[in-house]
């Protein structure tokens, strides 16, 4: 069912909400004897989610009460468990243009008839009710009407008089819907919905509304700038869980059109480190990436990360030998808690490439392989470090598997064959 249709239930709360009595009886006075045990009656059941008792007692109350109140909850209850039959028999039988509950009721005896599919009816008496009540919700009721006799035109009439009148988020998104789905008058909802994001922000579902559009129509501009709108009035609001919500959808189109746009996003805002983290990584900004680990260790005490800037320290320091001794540490102190295969290569590569600890440095590379047995980058470590030992059968043998598969393209690869080659 279309969003715009909801309305005719979600006006009921306003009448539901009324409890002025209209009889003649003065409110603090009790109409008759049982009134009192009755109510509470009533209430229980309701306490008890068994509408359909409770509302038989709110007629009960109103026929021996005269309180139109009761009448409307009675009926707003019948409508709750889509009795619209009883809804339309009681409202019209109790229709009475002198009572002060005569809008509620007329509105619900109209409501009844739309739902009942009696849309001639119900056309005319949502006219009556329009020309005696001139208010949003009855604009809003009538549009509901034409729009189920498929009077498309005449319904995009009154829901714009409904919304010229109260300005609300639910209003427009019914009015666009009109426009968009079935006026194909696309680019007049979008633009509607431009301007009140603009001037009054997401509520009332606007923020959703034009992201679907959008989204329909491949706009990526249009998506990121209104979900980038509705996180920063979400986190104003504080409603963290629709700002996550928005977040998530919002990071994977800035993703989509430009990291750097995403990055810059991640940075303003401060709100998820990990996944700046990964965008610096997509980037190879080094310098940033190592910044932010430390950042995120020194919070966290997260071991791993301690692990990934022993990997960046040595990647970005000019003179390798100078960062040596403490990038083995932090590995060191990493694998102590770790049993990870690229820290085991990567440590043990370092120890046999500068000649740290060849011993040490091909246990760990073993160890690697023992998980990875296919990886060519710990072949190739291991054939490095069978070299160092002077065991040339054996390091050339490891060496040809790496050239086999990936070829000597790379400057290291091709630098460790032809010194594994000349080993006598």
């Amino acid at each position: 069912m279309p969003s715009y249709k909801t309305l005719i239930i979600l006006i009921l709360p306003l009448l539901f909400a009324s409890c002025v009595g209209t009889s003649n009886i003065p409110i603090n006075k009790k109409a008759f004897e049982q009134e009192d045990s009755y109510i509470l009656y009533a209430l229980e059941y309701e306490q008890n989610r068994d509408l359909n008792n409770a509302r038989k007692m709110y007629l009960k109350l109103f026929e021996n009460s005269g309180r139109y109140s009761y009448l409307k909850r009675f009926l707003a209850m019948s409508m709750q468990l889509k009795k619209y039959e009883d809804v339309r028999i009681y409202s019209k039988k109790y229709l009475d243009e002198d009572s002060k509950s005569y809008q509620d009721i007329l509105r619900f005896y109209t409501i009844s008839l739309l739902k009942l599919d009696k849309l001639d009816d119900a056309l005319e008496q949502g006219q009556i009710l329009l020309k005696r009540f001139n208010n949003s919700e009855n604009y809003e009721l009538l549009a509901n009407i034409y729009f189920e006799r498929e009077e498309y035109s005449k319904s995009e009439k009154y829901f714009e008089s409904a919304y010229v009148s109260n300005i609300s988020g639910q209003t427009l998104t019914n009015l666009v819907d009109v426009l968009y789905s079935y006026l194909n008058k696309k680019e007049k909802a979008i633009s509607y919905l431009e301007t009140h994001i603009r001037l009054y922000g997401c509520e009332g579902g606007v923020c959703s509304k034009l992201f679907s559009f959008y989204r329909e129509q491949r706009n990526i501009d249009g998506i990121i700038s209104v979900l980038k709108k509705a996180f920063y009035e979400y986190k104003k609001d504080g409603n963290i869980h629709a700002m996550n919500r928005t977040y998530k959808f919002l990071i994977a189109y800035l993703e989509q059109k430009n990291l750097d746009e995403a990055i810059a996003f991640l940075e303003k805002n401060d709100i998820d480190e990990y996944k700046l983290l990964s965008l610096y990584q997509k980037k190879d900004y080094k310098k940033k990436s190592l910044k932010l680990l430390y950042k995120i260790y020194k919070k966290t005490g997260n071991i791993d990360l301690l692990a990934q800037i022993a990997i960046l320290e040595f990647e970005i320091a000019k003179d390798k030998r100078k960062v040596l001794k403490e990038v083995i540490t932090k590995f060191e102190s990493a694998l102590m808690v770790l049993d990870n295969h690229i820290y085991q290569n990567f440590l043990g590569y370092l120890l046999i490439d500068y000649n740290v600890d060849v011993d040490k440095g091909l246990a760990l590379v073993k160890k690697a392989l023992e998980k990875a047995p296919n990886n060519v980058a710990y072949i190739d470590s291991l054939a490095w470090g069978l070299y160092k030992k002077k065991e040339c059968k054996k390091a050339y043998t490891q060496m040809k598997k790496v050239i086999d598969a990936i070829g000597l393209d790379e400057k290291e690869i091709r630098f460790h064959w032809n010194k594994i080659k000349e080993c006598k």
